[in-house]
């Protein structure tokens, strides 16, 4: 009786899962989908690389094709010739489209530019050009003035590449004159035709309108203010160098003012920020005392340098200003970050204020807290009315014709364009209402 029981014990103890005996069921239908799958990719692939193939042989034989119906032939009529209008460091080369290279068909892919010293000699290739090109400008510091060089032009084919014959020589050699720049030298010379016409005018003695400028029909009267109240005229010629032509402008005004404040017995300050600016300054104010026929009134100790560091210089000339209490306070020349500063010192010291500059930045602050202001070339107009020097005053009205001149070929460069183009017409339209 105990023998079945172990027996029975066993083969429960070694029974196999129902799922497993599932899946051993199902194993030869898997290897067998797997197997279908595999034997599909391989043909599909076989198919796909017979496409290609074929794909491959028939852009062969097309461009065999175009091949047989253009005949290859390399660029022709090449020609080298030198660069007008250069300093003599360029040539042109120009040649022919090989046959294929047109809009329809691009059998040629692209063009070889090779040059040499010599036409029996190694060329080497210079440039890599697309299709379509019939031009190439070889230019650079590795050509030489006076020496010979010859190019050849290479067309690319799918299967070959064709090289031209060889061009004639061409020498870079530079010209005294560029042709290019005739209407600018004719225009140079009738500006320069008119400033010297009017330069001989002036020193004739007729009188060349200047158009009136407040800030400069205002320094009489300033100075006139400070003779009556008895107190000094303060002159800031700027921080700029000698070489500025906003500085120099100064110089010509100051030279103005220390000649009225001569004939007028009045004191004039001139505080310098370069040691260079104040030695003209000196030179120019003691020339206008002289002028005047006051020369020992005048004092150089009134023209003294301060210091070149920016703010150091504007508070020397604050505490000029709050002690002296100018009447007048004139600011010409080059100015920075210091003008309003100075502007405003002056504003609270109550003195009438006279500034001007070409510095486009700094105008703003020199119009809210001065009483006049000479903007940009307004400077340069007033360093004229005020010398009444010929050579300046011919200068500036050569100047105004010049832009008068300027201004109506701009004017009729615009008409023209918009009458000779379709613009012309919508503009028209428009204007008619349309």
């Amino acid at each position: 009786m105990a023998r079945p029981g172990w027996q029975n014990k066993l083969k429960q103890s070694c029974r196999v899962p129902a799922y497993l005996l599932r899946i051993l069921k199902a194993a030869p239908k898997i290897i067998k989908a797997a197997c279908f799958i595999f034997f599909i990719c391989i043909s599909v692939s076989a198919r796909q690389d017979t496409i290609n193939h074929s794909d491959s042989t028939l852009l062969l034989s097309e461009e065999r094709l175009l091949a047989e119906t253009f005949q290859q032939a390399p660029p022709a009529d090449i020609r080298a010739e030198d660069q007008p209008n250069d300093p003599g460091n360029a040539i042109i080369v120009n040649w022919n489209l090989a046959p294929g290279d047109n809009d329809k068909d691009s059998l040629v892919s692209g063009y070889l530019i090779y040059r040499s010293d010599s036409p029996d000699g190694d060329f080497e290739l210079v440039s890599t050009l697309p299709i379509g090109t019939t031009q190439f400008t070889d230019s650079g510091d590795h050509l030489v003035n006076g020496k010979r060089y010859f190019y050849k032009v290479a067309s690319v084919y799918p299967v070959d590449t064709l090289f031209s014959s060889v061009s004639g020589a061409a020498v870079p050699v530079p010209q005294f004159f560029n042709t290019r720049l005739i209407p600018i030298f004719l225009f140079m010379l009738l500006f320069s035709g008119t400033t010297v016409a009017f330069i001989i005018q002036a020193g004739k003695g007729r009188r060349l309108y200047v158009r009136p400028i407040a800030g400069i029909n205002a320094v009489d009267d300033a100075i006139g203010r400070a003779t009556e109240m008895g107190k000094p005229i303060l002159f800031v010629p700027g921080l700029g160098d000698a070489s500025r032509v906003a500085t120099i402008a100064a110089f010509t005004i100051l030279a103005r003012v220390a000649k009225k404040v001569a004939e007028y017995q009045t004191r004039i300050i001139v505080p310098n920020y370069d040691p260079v600016v104040m030695t003209i300054c000196q030179e120019v104010v003691k020339e206008a005392y002289s002028s005047a026929g006051r020369p020992d009134a005048f004092d150089p100790k009134d023209v003294y340098f301060v210091t070149q560091d920016q703010f150091p210089y504007t508070a020397a000339v604050n505490g000029t200003m709050l002690r002296e209490r100018p009447a007048t306070n004139f600011y010409m020349g080059m100015f920075y970050a210091e003008s309003l500063i100075l502007a405003e010192t002056g504003f609270v010291s109550g003195s009438i204020q006279i500034a001007g500059t070409d510095q486009l930045i700094q105008i703003p602050f020199f119009v809210v807290a001065c009483d006049y202001t000479l903007m940009g070339e307004e400077l340069y107009a007033a360093s004229a009315y005020l010398s009444q020097e010929p050579q300046q005053l011919g200068t500036l009205k050569a100047q105004d014709w010049g832009k008068v001149a300027a201004v109506a070929l701009m004017i009729a460069g615009v008409i023209v364009y918009l009458f000779s183009t379709g613009a012309g017409n919508s503009f028209m339209t428009w204007i008619m209402g349309g």
